[in-house]
């Protein structure tokens, strides 16, 4: 092609992004309008590449809430939390979350789901995982965190292992998950059927980190052709591990994956897309919980003081109890609910690391109140975003020195847990919010945290467990995984542990 050519070519694509921006104008009653400087992509390099700096710079330039323009799409982005409650429990006619968890459904895992509700899944799902099986589930987790973590006594024997400590704490909690949701190998569990669990398991779990480090560049859509094929394979893959014929003949499976394979069944979906929608149940329900931990154990493996006072705790509330932790089957609930200190810890470590954006679709012109009685008059096909990370949880104004750990932060100073936190003035109802909020809130909060919780208490109470050096940085976040949930860090942290014998 001659230079002339390639000139017209990048003449009219100019024009095609040009007439495509169509350059908005701010209307009277709406939100600061910021563009960008480059048509159509507007600020979605900026966006993509560190949305927490870009908004935080947003911010200081346009206030608590302003609409810019992202790859062709306007989004209005709204940051003070007293005004949260107005968006997160809108009808969905009005705002609506649906478009985009489709869009992402089917951009991520190449799931399509006829007559798809995600609000009568989630009523569907609700008494599983937050009522009527959730001690079941709890239990069921109990059992599959001691045969990953406990199990391999050749392992228990061999002294200080070396590992990575993302990898250790997300490889144990997604395998026990997965075990729990969707099965073991066989009842009554024998040391050989465990030994083929961990060993399955592990499979899953490596299968699903390949998925798990493509995803930020799946659902922008940013893949090169090295990636795409990678995504392609290891999909493919996690499909015939999670095929529903393979699930079948797996024992002990829980009542939240018959309900939601029958739930899919009822809906007519194929065994194709049955598989696939059953790897997007594996993210959804586990993708966090790992990389929560990771920060979780960092955070008390850097703070001496911190670690003190949950192992104090835990002697208190576990190691004292009637029964030695080492011979409980399962550890009460009454027991998981008596650990303010690591309740404390879990909070002040997902204050600093929980990062998800809460999206809305404006289906209809509206106009938004907000808290200190202003109003503002949103389009229709916009996208409306909160993000907490930003506020409430490194509010400064909220919390003191944001950047920094502090274990108690949640605790009153009579060791109750502490709830009243101000901006403004003003009492915050949303002071943190990891776990969504209003109709989207997260059904597994409570497993999640269970799970979380019963995994620091097994790896306190039976293994030595320590940074590889004492100069051991806390690393920096990997800026892609901002809007997924919990973030990841830049690299792995080396750590020793070594079995309790």
């Amino acid at each position: 092609m001659s230079w002339a050519a390639l000139l017209g070519l990048a003449a009219l694509l100019l024009l095609l992004l040009l007439l495509l921006s169509r350059r908005r104008v701010r209307r009277p009653g709406e939100p600061p309008l910021d563009l960008g400087s480059i048509p159509w992509l507007g600020h979605a390099l900026e966006f993509g590449r560190d949305a927490a700096s870009f908004l935080t710079r947003m911010k200081e330039k346009h206030g608590d809430i302003f609409t810019v323009l992202v790859g062709g799409r306007c989004v209005t982005v709204l940051l003070d939390p007293h005004s949260y409650d107005t968006v997160v429990w809108e009808p969905r006619t009005r705002l609506d979350f649906h478009p985009y968890a489709i869009f992402l459904m089917e951009r991520i895992f190449d799931l399509q789901l006829p007559h798809f509700n995600p609000s009568e899944e989630k009523a569907k799902m609700k008494p599983m995982l937050m009522h009527r099986d959730l001690q079941a589930l709890t239990e069921a987790m109990y059992t599959n965190l001691r045969t990953v973590l406990l199990g391999d006594s050749t392992e228990a024997a061999s002294g200080w292992r070396e590992t990575g400590l993302l990898d250790f704490a997300y490889s144990s909690l997604l395998r026990a998950g997965y075990l729990t949701l969707y099965g073991v190998e066989a009842l009554p569990r024998t040391h050989e059927s465990q030994a083929q669990d961990r060993v399955h398991s592990g499979d899953v779990f490596h299968t699903f980190r390949q998925l798990d480090l493509l995803l930020p560049k799946l659902a922008r859509g940013s893949l090169s052709a090295g990636d795409k094929d990678h995504a392609i394979s290891v999909k493919g893959r996690l499909w015939k591990l999670l095929s529903p014929a393979r699930l079948a003949t797996r024992a002990d499976r829980s009542s939240w994956l018959e309900s939601y394979v029958k739930h899919l069944e009822e809906m007519g979906v194929s065994e194709e897309m049955q598989a696939r929608a059953l790897v997007l149940q594996l993210w959804a329900t586990q993708g966090n919980m790992g990389p929560t931990a990771f920060w979780l154990l960092l955070f008390l493996l850097k703070n001496p003081e911190a670690l003190e006072a949950v192992q104090e705790e835990l002697k208190r509330t576990v190691w004292q109890a009637e029964q030695p932790v080492s011979q409980m089957t399962t550890l009460p609930q009454k027991t998981l609910d008596s650990m303010p200190v690591l309740d404390s810890v879990l909070s002040e470590t997902l204050r600093l690391t929980a990062a998800p954006f809460i999206t809305r679709e404006v289906m209809a012109d509206l106009a938004l109140p907000m808290a200190d009685g202003r109003e503002f008059s949103l389009r229709r096909g916009d996208r409306l975003l909160l993000f907490p990370f930003l506020s409430p949880q490194k509010d400064p104004e909220i919390y003191t020195e944001p950047e920094v750990f502090k274990y108690n932060r949640f605790l009153n100073p009579d060791g109750s847990e502490k709830k009243d936190f101000y901006k403004d003035g003003k009492r915050l109802k949303n002071y943190s919010m990891p776990w969504g909020a209003g109709h989207n809130q997260c059904l597994g909060k409570s497993y999640a945290i269970n799970s979380i919780k019963q995994f620091v208490v097994l790896l306190l109470t039976h293994f030595d467990l320590e940074l590889d050096g004492e100069d051991t940085e806390v690393p920096e976040f990997d800026l892609s995984r901002y809007g997924f949930g919990l973030m990841q860090p830049e690299e792995d942290v080396p750590i020793r542990y070594r079995s309790r014998l």
